[in-house]
């Protein structure tokens, strides 16, 4: 059964090359936005889904995720831009988040989905702290505006939970997912 990735992420894809070699990425054309009254958890879930669902691959198994971070039940996804970025990681500082990360599996019509969600507690960062991350390239297609991975990881303090779901797919939900599709990957 051949797979494909509906997703263009380059940490997405590197996460799922630890769980297979041989699948594909399409990029889904989708629109990310928030729906009114929408909870975080229902935001990442209908995305995963619909990213999943507008991959046109018949026969194929179709992987969608997406990963947003919430505090005090808002979303905050990617930056606008310098001024989003500061007030985002102004409201990280000194504090623990949630870090939801939806995953659909799609093969025809038939659909399955989770979500993960993951705590993260970040140090309390200085202006300076922020200003310098702020100066890098790294936050600005990241939700929250940070990369646990990259730089940003040097703001996290602890997390419980799914590291690989911070990143941006979760290996162990993900992987079930798919051998419950009969992707052969249960080694």
């Amino acid at each position: 059964m051949r797979i494909v990735l509906a997703s263009a992420s380059p940490r997405r894809r590197s996460l799922l090359e630890l769980l297979l070699t041989d699948f594909s990425c399409v990029k889904p054309d989708v629109d990310e936005s928030l729906r009114a009254g929408e909870s975080p958890r229902d935001y990442v879930s209908r995305l995963a889904i619909t990213k999943a669902s507008a991959v046109d691959a018949p026969g194929e198994l179709i992987l969608g995720a997406d990963t947003t971070v919430t505090v005090d039940n808002e979303v905050l996804g990617k930056p606008k831009d310098r001024a989003d970025a500061t007030r985002m990681l102004s409201m990280l500082s000194g504090r623990s988040h949630d870090v939801l990360t939806g995953v659909a599996v799609r093969c025809g019509d038939v659909v399955d989905s989770c979500v993960v969600s993951t705590s993260v507690t970040f140090a309390k960062l200085s202006q300076r702290d922020i200003s310098r991350y702020l100066d890098t390239e790294e936050p600005w297609d990241k939700a929250g505006a940070y990369a646990i991975q990259g730089r940003g990881g040097v703001f996290v303090l602890r997390i419980e939970g799914s590291y690989s779901s911070v990143v941006g797919l979760p290996l162990v939900e993900t992987k079930a997912l798919m051998v419950d599709f009969g992707a052969g990957l249960d080694q």
